[in-house]
């Protein structure tokens, strides 16, 4: 009988700063050395920022043995995938899903053929993997879809002490003018349907208030054909403070949720929204489109739609920011969801979900 392993590594495709899934990986890193093993984190791509706390892929050779365990956060078309399937190493696959691949036909074609082949890539990663890891039910089942055959949920667990961080004097004096300010957070992607937030904004200004701003913060760069849509059809619709924000940095960020009256959701396909519970965090009544993983995501918190016509949301969206009892009613059912995270114990559940291959 062989010993547990010692050794849990994670592979990514890349360490981003202030995305994530980088860090997801460095709170179960956190984790997994604090039960005693020995645990780095080896990317093809590291943000300058991160590069301290990370080691190059290619030194993954050095670790890997038939007794190291390799947690593979799942990326299409990676070198960090190539690696991972052809190592000796036991395998578990950690997935945050794969965008289907007809969002972006139009758009972005490279990328649509990618999303394709990632779908079948992971049905390929099935047989070789002990242990299929969503972090949603939602991306469990899409797993189970693709033929894993043992698989399980491990949630993104937000560190909530990094919203307590000081927000942007000067992003803050920007918004802070008496506007109603409407916010999205999350890059400016066909999936997320940027265009219906638009939309609902434009009914929103021009019938109930025309004092009010749509922040959509988040980076487009690589999608510049549907942002060119986006900023014609503000232009079309005639909008006045539709702000594209673009990248911010994390103070930015804390700003536009600080500023925010109200977060506003319409996306299609989400396999996890940490957006939504960040919203939440800071006491942001939400408004989403049941799609994909929201409604799990939500935990039972914030207002669900089940259609997007522009004229209901709009109204809705008036109703939750002018009805004091309403509002109030939103909140307490996302204070009751956010209680729910703060009583996750991440270390314990990480270590329940990778029994599997740990004992």
């Amino acid at each position: 009988m062989s010993a547990a392993p010692r050794r849990v590594h994670q592979v990514l495709a890349a360490l981003s700063y202030g995305d994530a899934i980088g860090n997801e990986a460095l709170a179960i890193q956190k984790q997994l050395r604090a039960a005693g093993f020995e645990s780095d984190i080896f990317a093809e791509g590291v943000h300058p920022r991160m590069a301290h706390l990370a080691r190059p892929l290619w030194e993954y050779a050095s670790v890997s043995s038939p007794e190291t365990v390799a947690l593979f956060h799942f990326s299409i078309g990676s070198a960090a995938g190539r690696l991972v399937f052809h190592a000796r190493d036991r395998l578990v696959a950690i997935y945050h899903n794969i965008t289907p691949a007809h969002f972006f036909l139009g758009f972005h074609p490279h990328l649509a053929g990618l999303c394709y082949h990632g779908r079948r890539e992971l049905a390929a990663f099935a047989p070789r993997t002990e242990l299929g890891l969503g972090d949603s039910e939602y991306n469990r089942r899409e797993l189970e879809a693709a033929g894993f055959q043992r698989t399980g949920v491990l949630p993104i667990v937000l560190d909530l002490d990094v919203y307590a961080a000081p927000p942007s004097p000067v992003t803050r004096a920007l918004y802070e003018d008496g506007r109603t300010n409407i916010l999205f957070v999350g890059r400016m992607i066909p999936n997320k349907k940027i265009d219906d937030l638009i939309r609902v904004f434009a009914a929103y200004q021009k019938l109930f208030n025309p004092r009010s701003r749509l922040i959509l913060a988040g980076d487009h760069r690589g999608h510049e054909r549907y942002f060119t849509r986006l900023d014609e059809l503000v232009r079309e619709l005639r909008l006045d403070e539709v702000v594209f924000t673009g990248h911010v940095e994390h103070d930015e960020l804390m700003a536009c949720y600080a500023v925010s009256d109200l977060f506003l959701c319409l996306s299609e396909h989400e396999g996890f929204g940490v957006p939504l519970q960040e919203a939440m965090v800071f006491g942001l009544p939400v408004v989403a489109y049941d799609a994909g993983a929201v409604a799990e995501t939500l935990r039972g918190g914030g207002i669900l739609l089940a259609d997007k016509e522009p004229m209901a949301v709009a109204a809705l969206v008036d109703r939750v920011l002018t009805d004091d009892a309403l509002r109030g009613s939103v909140l307490a059912t996302q204070e009751r969801a956010m209680a729910s995270l703060r009583a996750v114990d991440f270390g314990a559940l990480l270590l329940e979900r990778l029994a599997p291959v740990l004992s």
